[in-house]
């Protein structure tokens, strides 16, 4: 969820931040919106149907009502898990762009959010390996490739 202030007056409007991220950790996709109803919900998950390009076995989310009526109105047939700490993994994979706002002092708008926050899954997905999973030496040679990948990027 992000903040900007609106217009020139000192109200902010709330920005909620959709996040898919898989079982690993790896965020699919985001989507900024201003709602946070049963369209937004089903904006993500057209999205992410088109992108992937299979439906998933299980959707595990927040309590929020939208999901489900998302999940109905897009016909899957997904098995649905809502719970207390059940989407941990979403929660945590917020963790570094709720620390990346407060630096920049919030987004000036849900369009500066949206590309920030796209181009940062991307890099944040390179760079993130699960480091319980792997040696010392498989984990040094995982992220000497990413860095090689990133300056092969950023150079070109």
């Amino acid at each position: 969820m992000a903040s900007r202030r609106d217009g020139g007056s000192d109200r902010r409007q709330t920005i909620w931040l959709w996040r898919a991220v898989d079982d690993e950790g790896e965020v699919l996709d985001l989507l900024v919106q201003r709602r946070r109803d049963a369209r937004a919900a089903a904006k993500l998950m057209r999205k992410l149907l088109k992108k992937q390009g299979f439906a998933p076995e299980t959707l595990v989310t927040d309590r929020l009502r939208s999901y489900r009526a998302a999940k109905t109105q897009l016909g899957l047939s997904a098995r649905h898990e809502q719970g207390l700490r059940q989407n941990n993994r979403a929660e945590n994979s917020h963790l570094p762009v709720r620390r990346r706002e407060r630096k920049m002092q919030r987004f000036k708008s849900p369009g500066s959010a949206q590309r920030f926050l796209s181009i940062h899954a991307v890099v944040h997905n390179s760079f993130n390996v699960q480091r319980h999973l792997v040696s010392r030496n498989t984990l040094r040679a995982l992220r000497g490739e990413a860095f090689q990948n990133w300056q092969a990027a950023t150079a070109a």
